[in-house]
C-alpha cells in the first residue's frame, strides 16, 4: 500500500494503523516520489508496483488528480483512493471520472480509512506486473 501526501501527520496515522493490520506500507511526500518509484519498480529496481495506492488531492509538485491520470495510463487496475480536506463535489466527481477507487474526505476515521483500504486491495489480490514507463 502506498501512501502519498503532503502532510506527514496524515502519512504517519495511516502508516501506524496499517502496521497494526500488518500491511506493508510505502510513503511519499509528494506525486513526483511516487511516479518516480513506480517507474523504479518497472525497471526491478525498488520492489513492485503497489497492491493499492491512497494519495491527497492537493499537494506541491502535482496534484493527486495528476497523479491519478498518470498511474491509471500505467497500471489501469490500480485501486486509487484520492482523499482531500476540501471536500467539493466538482474534486469528488473529477476522482471518479479519473477512476479513482474511492474520495476519502479529510478528517477521517481511522477504522473507516483503514477498512476502506482493505476493500481497494481485494480489489487487486496482488501486486500488479508494473509495465515500462
Amino acid at each position: 500500500m502506498w501512501i502519498v501526501d503532503d502532510d506527514p501527520s496524515i502519512r504517519f496515522v495511516l502508516e501506524k494503523a496499517l502496521a497494526r493490520e500488518r500491511l506493508p506500507t510505502r510513503s511519499f511526500s509528494h506525486a513526483g516520489e511516487a511516479l518516480q518509484a513506480l517507474t523504479q519498480a518497472a525497471q526491478g529496481a525498488a520492489g513492485q508496483a503497489p497492491q493499492a495506492l491512497v494519495s491527497d488531492i492537493r499537494m506541491p509538485g502535482g496534484s493527486g488528480l495528476e497523479l491519478l491520470a498518470q498511474i491509471k495510463a500505467r497500471l489501469p487496475s490500480l485501486p486509487v483512493i484520492i482523499m482531500t480536506a476540501y471536500s467539493d463535489l466538482d474534486s469528488a466527481v473529477a476522482a471518479f471520472q479519473g477512476g479513482a477507487f474511492e474520495y476519502l474526505p479529510k478528517p477521517f476515521d481511522v477504522p473507516q480509512a483503514v477498512a476502506l483500504i482493505r476493500r481497494a486491495m481485494q480489489e487487486n489480490p496482488r501486486p500488479p506486473h508494473t509495465p515500462p514507463p
